[in-house]
């Protein structure tokens, strides 16, 4: 029996073995999403870290970052900012390319998304090369915002991506981690 709540979530992460390629350990969280105690669970975890920390507003990356953020700021009763893939946005927007283990990704955001002096957490489900969430903390901090702390609910620290957003100086908070990628 779990006796934490990050056991209690970890226990209701699924592990995909060699998915989308052979070697890859996928961790999937849809089985957090479908039952309702343990989605309460995880959503509060992050409630309590953030409520006293007053952000401005929840910044979360494409595309589970959404489904995380968007309910973590409704609970705050503050804004909720998309921070896209390229082309998905409508309005003028601001963009930042990040390498990826085989090429390159672009995410972008819109330019009014923050104002200056702005207090942001930027939320994404999973933590590996930390490519995603550099390029959402340099668009937000290129707007003028503070990034008060990334968060995730996993942490693949063999990947290295946690440490890296950390020598950045991005204060980082996960709630689990896995061994291995």
């Amino acid at each position: 029996m779990p006796t934490t709540a990050a056991d209690y979530i970890k226990s209701h992460i699924r592990t995909v073995p060699d998915w989308p390629s052979t070697g890859v350990q996928f961790r999937d969280i849809t089985p957090l999403l479908s039952n309702p105690r343990v989605f309460r669970v995880l959503i509060d975890q992050f409630v309590h870290r953030y409520f006293d920390a007053k952000p401005t507003a929840i910044a979360g990356l494409d595309a589970r970052g959404f489904i995380i953020g968007s309910v973590l700021a409704y609970e705050l009763n503050i804004g909720f900012i998309p921070i896209r893939k390229k082309g998905k946005l409508p309005f003028t927007t601001v963009e930042e390319t990040y390498e990826l283990e085989y090429g390159s990704a672009t995410v972008e955001m819109h330019t009014d998304a923050v104002k200056p002096g702005d207090r942001i957490v930027l939320i994404d489900d999973l933590i590996a090369t930390g490519g995603t969430m550099m390029a959402g903390a340099k668009l937000l901090q290129r707007l003028g915002a503070l990034v008060v702390e990334g968060a995730a609910i996993v942490d693949l620290p063999e990947l290295g991506g946690s440490q890296r957003l950390q020598q950045s100086g991005l204060p980082l908070f996960t709630l689990v981690d896995f061994d291995g990628h």
